[in-house]
């Protein structure tokens, strides 16, 4: 009898094994509909910082950390295969704001309750909420859960808005259904996410710029932490006092941020970065933290100052406005004037080498190439003193010119038409080689204004990013065509323009913001009479973020030459 029992113990034993090894085992049970079994054994606590830090290193710089344009979003949902998209923002939400066509509205607070609404993990996943906040926090949510093809739609519904797109009012999406089985891979991760995002609070962690603005006035601010890299906040500048902890550096660098129990604040470019980041954060016990919504962008743009780079959206406003008649030109007569008369200005010529070799120069002018001029403002004369600088047809001219007024040259001119309109005139060149520049010593300039337009001008690739006639009159028949800015006055308007011109006063160009594309990366083409205004316009435009700008090689004139047609 003892030796039945024995054997029977022993096969229990052994049975107990075989069913322990092939058992799933999960921290909690989870819900039925999406094919979890009830938990045996707890699994350890997820490492939050590791998944995390793995997590910001997986999110592709290029494409901006798993973010999407509204813009391209648009076209993506036009194709034959759209991406899943989801609406993760309160019903409230929806019935006040419209949704996009085509979106399933699952909650933020409840999307891991409904992993069986969604497809399957390798789909092309679309989020967006009101601004995006919510859409980075759950796109970094599902990809720690295996949706690793989960993209957010920057800006969320705001921005969809301000790009002029399509919403649906007065009626509710489809109501979301089961379209797939989930399987997770780590419960405890899964619960602890869940657990998280189901308690969001209202507001979602996010703070507006005037409210983090009223925050760093206390007697004890928050501490501020920049997600951005070095690079960006050496390009655009940085809130007073924060501390760059690069994105990708968050989690291996937590002894760097302030107690889990002090409040903090996190930014990045455009709050994107920081709503992927905030949730780890807050999962680790850093309760106080919050998200600058809009990041740098909605910093500034709620005209809040920045420090390391120069406000350019202050100052071209005002130096364009300044602009005289003239824009800072002089004629071919009057500068051989000023020359026969023995009185001449201060000549640089900013050609390159190979320029001067073929077509020559005019006479006393001493050559630095505009890639350089910024490089040797100790071979310039004196702030006050007259400089009139020149190029082959005015259009680096005007760039040059700008860029040394900016700097605080008072009496700086470029020649109208450059040396083109120099030989046009059938005025006297010189064949050999410029003498060289003397060095002296340099004006005392504002070194940041300084270190930005000198990065501009050397950085100028091929053709100075001007356009022939003939390359735009091709551009503008392709999709999508180029916004055409026009800056010159309405009686230059009168004698006749291009087509679907859109028209601002050189003056005005930054005053009237709503005239300009929305999306900065959109194509624009200024145009003038002769290069030069349109040069700078290019110039300002570029400084102020505006990817996709170039100018039309000498205007109004170059179209002209080549026979293309003007509206009047």
């Amino acid at each position: 009898m003892v030796k039945k029992l024995h054997v029977s113990m022993v096969m229990l034993v052994i049975l107990s094994m075989i069913l322990a090894v092939n058992t799933p085992t999960f921290a909690a049970p989870m819900s039925a509909k999406i094919g979890l079994l009830p938990a045996a054994v707890t699994q350890a606590a997820p490492d939050i910082a590791g998944l995390y830090g793995g997590l910001m290193n997986s999110l592709p710089p290029d494409k901006g950390y798993a973010s999407v344009k509204a813009v391209d979003v648009s076209k993506q949902l036009a194709e034959a295969k759209p991406p899943f998209l989801l609406d993760v923002r309160e019903p409230a939400e929806l019935e006040k704001d419209g949704f996009i066509k085509g979106a399933v509205n699952i909650s933020v607070r409840s999307v891991l309750k409904n992993l069986d609404k969604l497809p399957a993990p390798d789909s092309y996943i679309l989020i967006y909420c009101g601004s995006g906040q919510r859409g980075g926090m759950l796109m970094g949510v599902l990809r720690l859960l295996g949706y690793n093809n989960t993209f957010s739609m920057g800006g969320g519904l705001i921005a969809w808005k301000a790009a002029n797109l399509p919403v649906v009012t007065g009626s509710k999406p489809d109501e979301a259904k089961a379209i797939s089985k989930p399987a997770i891979k780590d419960q405890a991760l899964f619960t602890a996410l869940d657990g998280y995002m189901s308690t969001l609070p209202d507001g979602f962690l996010a703070l507006k710029a005037d409210k983090v603005a009223d925050q760093l006035k206390a007697a004890k601010p928050p501490v501020l932490i920049d997600l951005r890299t070095p690079e960006e906040r050496e390009n655009s500048g940085y809130i007073k006092d924060s501390v760059n902890i690069p994105f990708n550096k968050l989690f291996t660098s937590l002894d760097k941020l302030p107690a889990k129990d002090a409040p903090f604040i996190i930014y990045c470019g455009s709050g994107h970065r920081g709503a992927v980041a905030i949730v780890g954060l807050q999962m680790l016990g850093y309760t106080k933290t919050l998200n600058l919504g809009g990041g740098l962008n909605g910093w500034k743009a709620a005209n809040l100052p920045v420090e390391g780079v120069v406000d350019w959206a202050a100052v071209w406003p005002d130096f364009l406005k300044g602009l005289p008649a003239d824009s800072y030109t002089v004629k071919s007569d009057m500068l051989f004037g000023q020359i026969k008369a023995g009185n001449p200005p201060f000549l640089v010529d900013v050609r390159e080498a190979k320029e001067i070799e073929s077509a020559g120069f005019i006479k006393g002018a001493v050559n630095i190439p505009i890639r350089n001029l910024l490089k040797n403002l100790d071979k310039l004369p004196a702030l006050d003193k007259p400089i009139v600088v020149y190029c082959g047809s005015g259009h680096r001219g005007g760039l040059a010119i700008s860029a040394l007024r900016l700097l605080g040259y008072s009496n700086v001119n470029n020649l109208g038409g450059g040396f083109g309109a120099w030989t046009k005139a059938n005025l006297a060149v010189e064949k050999s080689k410029p003498a060289e520049p003397k060095a002296g010593t340099a004006a005392k300039v504002d070194e940041l204004r300084l270190k930005a337009l000198d990065k501009f001008l050397s950085s100028l690739p091929d053709g100075f990013y001007s356009m022939g006639a003939a390359d735009v009159k091709k551009a503008l028949a392709a999709t999508p065509a180029p916004v055409v800015i026009d800056v010159r006055t309405a009686d230059e308007i009168k004698s006749g323009y291009i087509k679907g011109s859109v028209f601002i006063l050189i003056n005005d160009l930054l005053s009237d913001m709503k005239k300009l594309p929305s999306d900065k990366a959109a194509p624009i083409i200024t145009v003038c009479q002769s290069g030069h205004r349109g040069a700078i316009a290019m110039m300002a435009l570029r400084l102020l973020g505006y990817t996709n700008v170039n100018s039309l090689f000498k205007g109004i004139n170059g179209w002209t030459a080549e026979n293309l047609p003007l509206e009047k």
